[in-house]
This record gives structure tokens, C-alpha cells and sequence, in this order.
């Protein structure tokens, strides 16, 4: 049975006036932590930056503007060339990208098929979550 969902694309760091700067980056989803998506952006020399956000606004920032806060999402255009906009913003900075809205909902679609849309609670363990968090078990 398949646990996981991953993908390597390209998205890009916007950072005015220059050119935008190409990040590889991996998509995660896991089985067990059904409502995230893990986004690693893999910068130089920094290293790996990791952020984790609901699978639902990402699939509702697809279609029109959404989030709040420390994450905004937006699509523009469409077809092919079709773009998805991230703001991200946290303590250490604030980082503007542009990903490949194809891409992207197409690897949205197969986490989908791994675990369909409101049946994420049926995925979670609740006594086992917990007892990790007490005892501090991976």
C-alpha cells in the first residue's frame, strides 16, 4: 500500500528586480499526517527549508486567492502556462514563488487518491499520536 506522495519541481524565488531564481523543490504527502502537505525548498547554501501547510488551502488556493497570515496562495492565468503565487512570511523573512498550477494540481490529485477529501480523520491514530507525544517516540 503506498504511504506516500512525492515530487520534485521547479518553483521560483521572486525577488524584484532581478531575475526569479529557480528552487528545486519537493512536494510530501504522507498517509499518516493526512491534512499537510510538506513543501522542502532546497536553496543554496542555506540548505533545505521546509514548510508544512493544510492540503485543503492548497487545493482552495488553486481556484482563487486564500490563506492568511504566514501563508497566501493565488492562481493566475491558465492552461498550461497557468502559475500558482505562494507568499510565505515567518520571523526569519518573507519569500514570494511561483510554481506550475499543472503540476502541482496534478500531484494534488494523487494525494486524493491516496487518502480522498473528508476521509483524512479516518487516516490518524489518535492513541498512538498521543502516546509518541508523551513518551517522545518516533
Amino acid at each position: 500500500m503506498t504511504e506516500c506522495i512525492d515530487q520534485m519541481l521547479h518553483m521560483e524565488l521572486l525577488s524584484a528586480p532581478e531575475e526569479p531564481v529557480i528552487l528545486p523543490t519537493l512536494l510530501s504527502y504522507r498517509r499518516r499526517d493526512p491534512f499537510a502537505v510538506h513543501v522542502t525548498f532546497h536553496t543554496e547554501p542555506g540548505g533545505p527549508v521546509p514548510w508544512v501547510f493544510s492540503r485543503e488551502l492548497l487545493s482552495q488556493g488553486m481556484h482563487e486567492p486564500s490563506g492568511d497570515g504566514d501563508i497566501r496562495l493565488w492562481p493566475s492565468g491558465s492552461g498550461p502556462g497557468a502559475k500558482l503565487h505562494l507568499a510565505l512570511s515567518s520571523p526569519h523573512g518573507y519569500a514570494r514563488l511561483r510554481a506550475p498550477l499543472p503540476a502541482l494540481a496534478e500531484w494534488l490529485r494523487r494525494t486524493y487518491l491516496l487518502v480522498p477529501a473528508d476521509h483524512e480523520g479516518e487516516q490518524l491514530n489518535c492513541d498512538a499520536e498521543l502516546s509518541r507525544l508523551l513518551h517522545g517516540a518516533p
